[in-house]
């Protein structure tokens, strides 16, 4: 059930400021002084200790932002948590009244108590399969002059460098904001304000890194290889992970093709099999759009408890698989970034059972101090753009990803990134 958020703007203002000293930066003096380094709240949860946000970039998000107008901020999401503790900050600089998307289980499963201290933060729950509620409610508060921030991408894919293909809600609701608010004021705007951030390390934590991937490989059982860098490290847990996808689907491992032939490969007989279950031709469909007839199908409650059982398992194991996707393979190097990326996904998605893994997958630690990039690509008037939903989201997606691309670029200019060969790579 859709509980509507009742935002306390004390509550809020006094966030902002923990968010900054805690959860972010930490407290000075003490977040780089053992052992005092090693809590987390003293050197910032999200151990973001610069933010760089251009004051251009900041006055055009504000400029299409406040009374007279419906905004919906749609940033990029490569980290869970941080991506809490950064749009909080940015809405605090642009729109401090803005509410926010959050999935269910954050706004409403962590308890009662939780549950009103994240509505009184103004957070939306976002409910899958009954989302019209928080759409309802987000348009109405955009309509006020105080903007709605959500995540277009959906879910945490931990790939800082690619944005991955949107989905649609954020453009829905701006077109039916704009239908609702030309009924009183012809002249009524609405925008799809697009905002990216890239976090960059601000020293070498290889160590840490090498420390993480122990304990990755201890918690699956995939022995080290003793003459393997870091990079081949990670390369051979996900070669290793996919080997046992590749059985459990009954299919031999090729050791000799690359990671992405084989990946493809099982991805398309996973599709295959899902496909015949729900009756659906898994070549008339991209594989998103095959997922979310498998959800619709499973809400349904169609066929027996078995089959349903076989298609969640199938569903589930294509979801995972997909978030490693041909970028992990694009380019002859990896960053640092890129091999903590990679860490993270590994850990949320595998690593389960313990506390120690249930609490890095609300809260993950990174592997050292990192500075917070926060770019805003050009604003989209939905009041002057002449095609569809659709052709509003290529647009986004564009501006978005070119805005990060751009960003990427300019940092390794300045010498911003330690680079390895990457293992992922073949011509």
């Amino acid at each position: 059930m859709f509980v509507a958020p009742t935002p306390n703007p004390a509550l809020i203002r006094i966030m902002t400021v923990v968010n900054r000293v805690v959860m972010l930066r930490g407290i000075p003096g003490f977040r780089d002084l053992l052992p005092f380094n090693r809590v987390a709240g003293l050197r910032g949860v999200a151990n973001v200790r610069h933010i760089d946000f251009p004051d251009h970039d900041r006055q055009r998000l504000k400029a299409c932002c406040g009374a007279g107008k419906a905004t919906f901020i749609t940033p990029n999401h490569p980290e869970f948590f941080t991506d809490w503790m950064i749009d909080k900050e940015i809405v605090s600089r642009v729109s401090p009244l803005a509410a926010s998307w959050a999935t269910h289980g954050v706004v409403n499963g962590l308890g009662r108590i939780m549950q009103k201290f994240w509505l009184a933060n103004n957070l939306i729950a976002q409910i899958p399969g009954n989302s019209g509620a928080a759409k309802e409610h987000s348009i109405a508060w955009a309509l006020k002059g105080h903007g709605v921030l959500l995540h277009p991408e959906g879910g945490v894919g931990w790939h800082g460098n690619v944005v991955a293909p949107l989905l649609p809600g954020a453009v829905e609701m701006g077109f039916e904001a704009l239908k609702r608010g030309r009924v009183t004021d012809q002249d009524f705007k609405v925008w799809i304000a697009p905002v990216v951030w890239k976090l960059a390390l601000t020293k070498n934590v290889e160590p840490a890194l090498a420390q993480e991937c122990a304990y990755v490989e201890k918690s699956l059982k995939i022995e080290r290889r003793a003459a393997d860098t870091l990079p081949e490290r990670v390369h051979h847990i996900y070669a290793t992970l996919l080997s046992r996808d590749e059985i459990a689907c009954g299919m031999a491992p090729d050791e000799r093709a690359s990671y992405a032939t084989r990946h493809k490969q099982l991805l398309r007989e996973l599709s295959r099999r899902l496909g015949e279950g729900i009756s659906v031709d898994p070549g008339a469909s991209e594989i998103a759009e095959l997922l979310r007839r498998a959800r619709r199908w499973l809400r349904e409650g169609t066929g027996d408890a078995e089959r349903q059982k076989q298609i969640r398992s199938l569903a589930d194991t294509i979801q995972r698989l997909q978030r490693v996707g041909p970028w992990a393979s694009a380019n002859p190097r990896i960053a640092q970034e890129e091999i903590a990326e990679h860490l993270k996904r590994i850990r949320n998605d595998y690593c389960k059972g313990t506390l120690r893994d249930t609490v890095n997958c609300f809260v993950p630690q990174p592997a050292g101090p990192r500075c917070a990039h926060i770019r805003v690509p050009e604003p989209l008037g939905l009041h002057v753009f002449p095609g569809s939903i659709d052709d509003a989201l290529a647009e986004l997606h564009r501006r978005m990803q070119e805005t990060i691309t751009t960003t990427v670029a300019e940092l390794e200019a300045a010498g911003s990134f330690i680079f390895y060969p990457n293992p992922f790579y073949h011509r």
